[in-house]
């Protein structure tokens, strides 16, 4: 993420996902803060566990449903600026 400005970047990591269960909109899975001077870029790397992934079924299990997440990244989450998709499969 570039900066136009010199000052604190905050990075969220959030998704969206539809599964068989009621779930928020997005949900915050990650968060990085990074100071970058003006024009200046940096990787951030966010890892996840099997556990950031699961959700309670309608049965009350603890589960990774084979859904497709929506990965946001961005300032915010009123400022996404990299979207990408993944699926998971038993």
């Amino acid at each position: 993420m570039k900066v136009d400005v010199h000052g604190l970047n905050k990075n969220r990591l959030c998704w969206r996902l539809l599964t068989s269960t009621a779930r928020p909109v997005k949900e915050l899975k990650g968060f990085r803060r990074i100071t970058l001077e003006q024009d200046e870029t940096e990787k951030v790397t966010f890892s996840l566990a099997s556990e950031d992934l699961a959700c309670y079924d309608a049965d009350m299990n603890f589960v990774v449903e084979q859904v497709v997440f929506n990965v946001m990244v961005g300032g915010s989450s009123e400022d996404i600026r990299l979207t990408r998709s993944f699926k998971v499969y038993n």
